[in-house]
C-alpha cells in the first residue's frame, strides 16, 4: 500500500468491521451497459426484459426490430412456434394476456412494464445491499404514470438504502431509445389541405414610418385567409426582408389553424421607430400595420377586442392624442436611437453615427 488507505477510512464501515486497510473506498458496482450488451449480445445488467419484442431507434432514427432470441428457443423446444403467434407476440411485445403460451412459459418471460414500480425497486436494493456503488437500473413506469406514482418510488428506494435511481416514463419523449412492440406508427398525414394552385385574395395598401406597405391576402373557397405577403421598399433591403418574413410566418399560422385573432392582437400595438397616422388611424410599425390589416378584414372585432388589452384598431384622433410625441426619424443602426434630420443628412444625437459620415 504505497499510498495508503483512503482518508476516511477510519470513519468507514471497513474499520467498523475491522477489515485491513483498503486504497479504494469503493470496489464493486453495477454500471449501465446498454450499448456494450447489445455488441455482446448479452443483458443489461439486472434489469428484467425490456421487452420480448421491441424497436430500437439508433444513430440518424434508424428502427431495428428485435425479437428476444432466448424466447425463440424455448417456444420452438416446445413445438409451439408459428408465424401467427410470432406476429401477435411482436406487435404486443410481450405475453400479457396471450393464452396460446403456457403458465410457465409466461411466468418465466415477464417483461419490465409488467412488474410493479415498487418491485423495480426491491430488485434494485436486493442487489445494492451488497454493492458499494451505486447500482444501474430504470424503474419503467406506464405512459399514465402520475407524479405521486414517482414520489413514492423515490421515497421507497430511500427508505431500502439505493444510493441512485433512475425512472422513465414511456412515451415522455417524442424520441425514445427502446419502444415496445414492433413500430405500427404511419406518417400521420396532415390534417391541412395542400394549396390549390389558384388562390384569391386582395392587396390593401397603408403609409407606415418606414414607407407604403402593400399587404395581399389570399383566401379559400370559404373566403378564410389562407396565406400573407407584405411588401415594403425595395427588394434586398432589412425592412423588406422582416416584412416578409412577417407574412411567411403568418401563412404558416393561418394554415396549422392559429385563430386570425391570435395572430393579429399578437402584432398589434408592436412600436417601431417611426409610428404615424393614417387617415385617423395610428399605425406604430410595419407589424402592427398588418395585425390591423388582418383584424378589420376577418377579425371578430365586437366580442375579441372588447377581452383585448390591445389598443383599439380604429384609434381616430381626439384631443387627447396632441399628447402623443411621434418621432420624426429613422431608426439609428447603431444605438437603436430616434436619429434625426438635418441638410438632408440623417445623425443620431445619442451616439454621432451619421448617414452621410
Amino acid at each position: 500500500m504505497t499510498r495508503g488507505p483512503f482518508p476516511a477510512f477510519d470513519q468507514s464501515i471497513y474499520s467498523q468491521r475491522g477489515e485491513p486497510l483498503i486504497r479504494n473506498a469503493t470496489r464493486t458496482t453495477i454500471a449501465p451497459t446498454g450499448t456494450i450488451s447489445i455488441i455482446a449480445g448479452c443483458s443489461s445488467g439486472i434489469e428484467p426484459l425490456f421487452a420480448l419484442s421491441f424497436t430500437r431507434n439508433v444513430m440518424d432514427n434508424d428502427k431495428l426490430p428485435e425479437m428476444h432470441p432466448i424466447f425463440i428457443e424455448r417456444i420452438k423446444e416446445k413445438g409451439l412456434y408459428n408465424e401467427d403467434l410470432i406476429r401477435k407476440v411482436a406487435i404486443k411485445g410481450s405475453l400479457e394476456g396471450i393464452e396460446e403460451i403456457p403458465e410457465d412459459i409466461r411466468k418465466v418471460f415477464v417483461t419490465a412494464h409488467e412488474i410493479d414500480p415498487e418491485w423495480h425497486i426491491r430488485m434494485q436494493a436486493a442487489f445494492q445491499k451488497y454493492t458499494d456503488n451505486a447500482v444501474s437500473k430504470t424503474v419503467n413506469f406506464a405512459h399514465d404514470a402520475t407524479e405521486e406514482d414517482v414520489a413514492r418510488v423515490y421515497r421507497l428506494a430511500h427508505d431500502l438504502g439505493c444510493k441512485g435511481v433512475t425512472i422513465y416514463r414511456d412515451g415522455s419523449r417524442s424520441q425514445q431509445v427502446l419502444n415496445k412492440g414492433l413500430s405500427k406508427t404511419k406518417k400521420k398525414a396532415s390534417s391541412f389541405p395542400k394549396r390549390p394552385r389558384v388562390l384569391r385574395g386582395f392587396t390593401t395598401k397603408l403609409n407606415t414610418g418606414q414607407g407604403s406597405l402593400y399587404v395581399t391576402i389570399n383566401t379559400d373557397e370559404n373566403n378564410a385567409p389562407v396565406e400573407v405577403f407584405a411588401n415594403i421598399g425595395k427588394s434586398g433591403g432589412d425592412t423588406s426582408a422582416l416584412a416578409e418574413a412577417i407574412g411567411r410566418l403568418i401563412s404558416i399560422a393561418l394554415q396549422k389553424g392559429v385563430k386570425v385573432e391570435e395572430i393579429s392582437q399578437t402584432l398589434i400595438g408592436i412600436t417601431g421607430s417611426r409610428p404615424i397616422w393614417n387617415e385617423g388611424i395610428l399605425v406604430k410599425s410595419v407589424p402592427d400595420g398588418i395585425g390591423q390589416i388582418l383584424l378589420n378584414e376577418f377579425g371578430n372585432k365586437g366580442k375579441e377586442l372588447k377581452k383585448s388589452s390591445k389598443p383599439v384598431v380604429n384609434h381616430k384622433l381626439n384631443s387627447s392624442d396632441e399628447e402623443i410625441k411621434i418621432p420624426s426619424g429613422p431608426e439609428c443602426p447603431e444605438c437603436g436611437s430616434v436619429m434625426e434630420t438635418e441638410g438632408g443628412c440623417s445623425f443620431c444625437r445619442v451616439c454621432g453615427y451619421s448617414h452621410c459620415g
